[in-house]
Order: structure tokens, then C-alpha cells, then sequence
């Protein structure tokens, strides 16, 4: 029942368009957050070297604050800022699709965790077990969210 309803397109446009007005809200009133995402759907422009590419994990964390938080757009269901990488500090223009947004953390504190795993450019049975256990492995990344699993 909970993979049907977490697979279901209506749940994952639900869930896509909470996280978009999320992000609105919190770049709106100045609250600095974080954002957990797959580093897969990411992409840097210009792209980083090598050397700094390497050091990010699969489901990598993107704090906003300072000037990264005021060169956040949401702009045709992405979003988009910039940053510097590495020890030399390497600009680049980062960018990602909303939908591809597992967590937004204020404070150390998930306010926002994405469980849709609806996808269109994969079958909906490889869909459903892969996309959950992204959201759970980004659930699960954060080590705050350890205390809610019951055991």
C-alpha cells in the first residue's frame, strides 16, 4: 500500500510542488537552509575539476547561506545558485531540478524530506524500489533523523 502511494503521480506532484514553495518561502523571509540532493541530477557550470568532483558523495548536501543564498533563483522547476568549491574556492553555477530535492534542513532540522519516487525516464517498477531508497539513504544520511526510527 505505501509503495503505491509513494510511486503514485499525484503524491510525487504533490510532494515536487511542496518542495518548490518551501524553497520560495524560506529564500523569501532570509532563512538560511540546506539542501540534500543526488549528485547525479546536479549539474556545475562551469564544471569543477576533477579533483574537487571527486570528494562529493552520491546523495552530496548543499548548505545555503551568504552569497549563496542571495544568487538563489527558482526558475522553470530548478534551482539554481553559486558557490565556491575546493581550497581555492572554484566558482561555479550550481543547478538542479526541484524535484530532485530529498531534504531541505534549517538548523540541523529536517523540515522537508521528498518520498515521491515517481520518475518518467525509468521503468515504474525499478522506480518505485530505487527512488524509495533514495529518499530513505538521504533520510538516513542525516544523522539527526537516526532518533525517529523506532528499533
Amino acid at each position: 500500500m505505501l509503495d503505491a502511494l509513494l510511486g503514485d503521480e499525484e503524491f510525487c506532484q504533490l510532494m515536487k510542488k511542496h518542495g518548490k514553495e518551501m524553497v520560495e518561502l524560506l529564500l523569501k523571509r532570509g532563512v538560511h537552509f540546506s539542501v540534500l540532493t543526488n549528485i547525479a541530477d546536479v549539474t556545475f557550470e562551469p564544471e569543477l575539476p576533477p579533483e574537487i568532483r571527486q570528494n562529493f558523495k552520491p546523495i552530496t548536501m548543499f548548505y545555503l547561506a551568504g552569497y549563496t543564498f542571495e544568487s538563489t533563483q527558482v526558475y522553470n522547476g530548478t534551482i539554481s545558485f553559486e558557490a565556491g568549491f575546493g581550497s581555492h574556492n572554484f566558482g561555479s553555477l550550481v543547478t538542479f531540478p526541484l524535484e530532485s530535492i530529498l531534504q531541505i534542513i534549517v538548523e540541523e532540522v529536517p523540515i522537508f524530506i521528498n518520498l515521491g519516487t515517481a520518475s518518467s525516464k525509468k521503468t515504474p517498477k525499478e522506480d518505485k524500489s530505487n527512488g524509495l531508497q533514495r529518499s530513505m539513504s538521504a533520510f538516513l544520511s542525516n544523522p539527526h533523523n537516526q532518533k525517529l526510527i523506532k528499533k
